[in-house]
């Protein structure tokens, strides 16, 4: 790179060859020397070659609006020019200083900046590592900028690249063994990570597929099978496993992008390793994993043995893999954010170099220039606000022994929904904690003398009877003498309520006491007129009610089971 462009291309410096646009904000490849440029500014300077011949004009060349084109330095060893007949090249600070935001945007986008005078063949030379295939019309057409994203990051269980035949099934087609769903927010303010089970029982559809041949084929579709055979089986390819994605969840992928076992040696060994921890030891002879307890830096073989590994952590399935691959990936996520690698030339190099190499991407993501935009997007995010999370599953009760999982129908469209309409997870969990917080606040404050407490009881799908039977304990044994039974409530709960004014606040932390109620279970409302026509509160007996006396206990917070799982910026140790 520097016999070519240093030095050796009429004595213009390479860093000259790339100017900033300051339409785009983005570095961009300048002319050669060898293609005609415009005139200097100022009478050209004369040589002892030129001294008595006066050197003919350059064909000007027009320039983009807005963008002046830098004049190129001085020849090496030439006597310097009066400063008022110099080629200026504007604010060169600035442009230093933006350099270093572009490292910062995005892995790729490095590489347009640091290739100087090789720049162009360089940027070829990756195209041409990249590796596209069609997405036969399953995706959206491609990401956009100023909308949300959702890219559908595919692990296959490939066993391509030398010494990755040892793994398992030598034989294997690449099925869909890890995938996730990253949606980044439409303000990139956060993103959520969404890891799909390997062993879920879904459906696939039909698939229309364009064959290595030019020609199309519709894969038929299949019901009640594993997710996993979404690629590979029956010649499915990834936009069949985009198919299955969309009409799991409800929402479609814009971009894939697929990675097979050397994919992941590769990259981690581009990046210099990813620092994992363990709780303990682990020795698993199916992933040749063996690590002792503690911190260790991976690399190569070990990072693939590090995700594989599934019989020595957690309960020994899959779902305890997916843990240890969220773990891993947050990790990943720190190194490539710190300013070890984006600062570091010879890595980022390294590592557009390894992922248009290990990638397998949708056509919509075919150059190097694509892939740079979507690296900018993506490095806006911030780790903290990226959380990892799995599809809530439950074991498939059809199995005796359960294999495979089925959605849990209760939560799983929670989390679908939550992912379709752009909310955050962190601002989900963020908001939970404050309702926690103020129903905590519900308990703390004076409490009124039972005997002040005034409060009608309703059954609200409590056993027959539970009523009077609370109303005969409070009186009896509580000293809460103004409560009555009121009946049946217009309609059951699942949980037990308490409904009070603002100014029943000391009757309600009082009965909440001595019933055991937690905060989550008092709600502020108004008050109701009794039998005798004097303000009372309302406790409303739901179907978690278990008897007189015994202690009820609920809690708070509205976030389906499943979705708070870890963020990015935190470091769990693999148990």
């Amino acid at each position: 790179m520097d016999a070519q462009g240093r030095g050796r291309a009429d004595n213009i410096d390479p860093a000259d060859q790339w100017v900033l646009n300051p339409n785009t904000g983005e570095y961009e490849l300048r002319l050669t020397p060898s293609t005609p440029q415009s005139a200097v500014p100022g009478p050209r300077r004369a040589t002892a070659q030129n001294r008595s011949v006066a050197a003919p004009e350059r064909e000007a060349v027009p320039r983009a609006p807005g963008r002046e084109v830098p004049a190129p330095r001085r020849r090496r060893g030439a006597p310097e020019e009066p400063p008022a007949r110099r080629g200026r090249r504007p604010v060169k600070k600035k442009a230093k200083g933006k350099k270093i935001l572009m490292w910062t945007g995005g892995g790729l986008a490095f590489v347009l900046v640091a290739v100087s005078a090789a720049g162009y063949l360089y940027i070829k030379h990756l195209n041409d590592n990249i590796t596209a295939v069609s997405d036969d019309g399953a995706s959206t057409g491609g990401f956009s900028k100023g909308k949300a994203i959702n890219l559908l990051v595919i692990g296959t269980d490939k066993r391509t690249g030398a010494g990755n035949e040892g793994y398992g099934d030598a034989g294997s087609v690449g099925h869909a063994d890890t995938t996730i769903l990253l949606h980044v927010s439409k303000d990139r303010s956060n993103a959520t990570a969404l890891s799909i089970p390997r062993d879920l029982i879904t459906d696939v559809p039909d698939c229309p597929t364009t064959q290595s041949d030019g020609t199309s084929k519709v894969i038929p579709g299949s019901t009640g099978v594993r997710f996993n055979t979404s690629l590979g089986q029956s010649g499915r390819t990834p936009s069949c496993t985009v198919r299955t994605v969309t009409e799991l969840t409800g929402i479609q992928p814009d971009d894939f992008m697929v990675a097979d076992f050397n994919a992941v040696k590769t990259l981690t060994d581009a990046v210099g390793g990813v620092e994992v921890c363990l709780a303990k030891n682990i020795d698993d002879s199916d992933s040749h994993l063996k690590l002792s307890k503690g911190t260790h830096n991976l690399t190569g073989e070990q990072a693939l043995a590090f995700v594989r590994t599934r019989h020595s952590v957690g309960f020994g399935g899959d779902l305890s893999r997916i843990t240890l691959q969220q773990q891993f990936l947050s990790a990943l996520m720190r190194k490539l954010k710190s300013n070890s690698t984006l600062t570091n030339p010879s890595k980022m190099l390294k590592l557009a170099e390894a992922g248009t190499k290990a990638l397998t991407v949708d056509d919509n993501l075919d150059s190097i220039g694509k892939l740079k935009d979507l690296g900018l997007e993506l490095g806006k995010l911030n780790p903290k606000n990226l959380t990892f999370t799995t599809v809530p599953v439950v074991d498939n009760p059809a199995e005796k022994t359960p294999v495979t999982v089925v959605l849990n129908n209760t939560t799983a469209p929670q989390v679908f929904s939550l992912i379709k309409s752009d909310t955050s997870f962190t601002a989900v969990k963020q908001k939970a904690a404050k309702e926690k917080a103020a129903v905590a606040a519900r308990l703390k404050g004076t409490k009124s003398a039972a005997s002040a407490v005034r409060v009608r009881i309703l059954n609200g799908g409590a056993d027959a009877g539970s009523a009077q039977e609370t109303l005969t304990w409070l009186q009896n044994d509580e000293g809460v003498l103004k409560s009555e039974n009121a009946g049946n409530a217009p309609a059951a709960l699942a949980k037990t309520t308490l409904e009070y004014a603002p100014d029943q606040a000391d009757q309600a932390r009082r009965l909440a006491a001595i019933m055991g109620l937690s905060g989550s279970a008092m709600k502020p409302g108004k008050s109701v007129q009794n039998s005798q026509g004097l303000p009372a509160m309302t406790l409303t007996l739901g179907k978690d009610f278990k008897g007189a006396g015994v202690p009820l206990t609920s809690t708070a917070g509205s976030t389906p089971e499943g979705v708070q799982k870890s963020t990015a910026d935190k470091i769990e140790c693999a148990k």
